[in-house]
């Protein structure tokens, strides 16, 4: 039954035409799974994020103007815990995952206060992007009902990646640019801190060669030095940080 269920929402979500639609998608999954709310979001103020962000929600109205005046897209604890984990989590565990402070406890409690019970969220991690999330909420006496909590992570996810397709965000991808092989085994040397010289001895090419690749890399990315180079190469996926770290 939770196959078929999660079979469908993804049919469901390809077929989506607007944003709108997706929450309604959302809304009604949520309720199946016995959750109250739900919020799909970068974590970001999004009055004035850097680029085009994503906010859907049927939150209480007293919460997203509280988390709005407070500017919480960064500093949620729930946010905060995102970057610890690719797995979702339930709202039990923050503690296990990130230093909570008073400020913290405050921002929970007032969450409880305006009908947000308890909660389940599964983090987006996006090379490139901004970080975000899609969290589904009880209301005053729900249980946080655990069976279901697999599938909140596949709804999750499923959403999130069509958020980004209905917004524009997925698109973007293919105007990013492209390194040949050979760029990127240089970049990959130069992130673990190796010189164009010692790029050529270890490729087996000319030194004059692995200037010429390492050149390339930074115009096809418009930057100035190997550092820039070597961060968009991690953001874009190109690289990993394992690569860059050596491990």
């Amino acid at each position: 039954m939770v196959l078929a269920t999660a079979q469908q929402f993804a049919y469901a979500v390809e077929a989506a035409g607007s944003i709108r639609e997706l929450g309604d998608l959302l809304d009604a999954i949520g309720r199946e799974m016995g959750f109250r709310y739900f919020a799909l979001t970068h974590h970001v103020d999004i009055a004035c994020a850097p680029q085009p962000a994503i906010r859907i929600h049927n939150y209480p109205g007293e919460w997203e103007a509280f988390f709005d005046a407070e500017g919480l897209g960064r500093s949620d604890p729930v946010h905060r815990a995102c970057h610890m984990t690719s797995l979702g989590f339930a709202w039990t565990a923050l503690p296990r995952l990130v230093m909570l402070t008073r400020r913290d406890d405050e921002i929970l409690a007032h969450s409880r206060r305006v009908g947000l019970a308890d909660g389940f969220t599964v983090p987006a991690h996006i090379p490139g992007e901004l970080a975000g999330s899609c969290s589904f909420a009880t209301a005053r006496g729900q249980p946080l009902r655990m069976e279901w909590l697999p599938l909140a992570q596949f709804i999750g996810t499923a959403a999130f990646e069509g958020a980004r397709r209905l917004s524009g965000i997925r698109g973007a991808e293919q105007d990013r640019p492209r390194l040949s092989d050979r760029q990127r085994d240089c970049i990959y040397w130069a992130a673990r801190g190796k010189s164009d010289w010692e790029i050529s001895q270890i490729l087996g090419i000319g030194h004059d060669t692995a200037i010429q690749y390492m050149k390339e890399a930074r115009g096809r990315y418009g930057v100035g030095n190997r550092t820039q180079l070597a961060i968009h190469a991690l953001y874009d996926g190109a690289l990993t940080f394992t690569d860059a770290l050596g491990r």
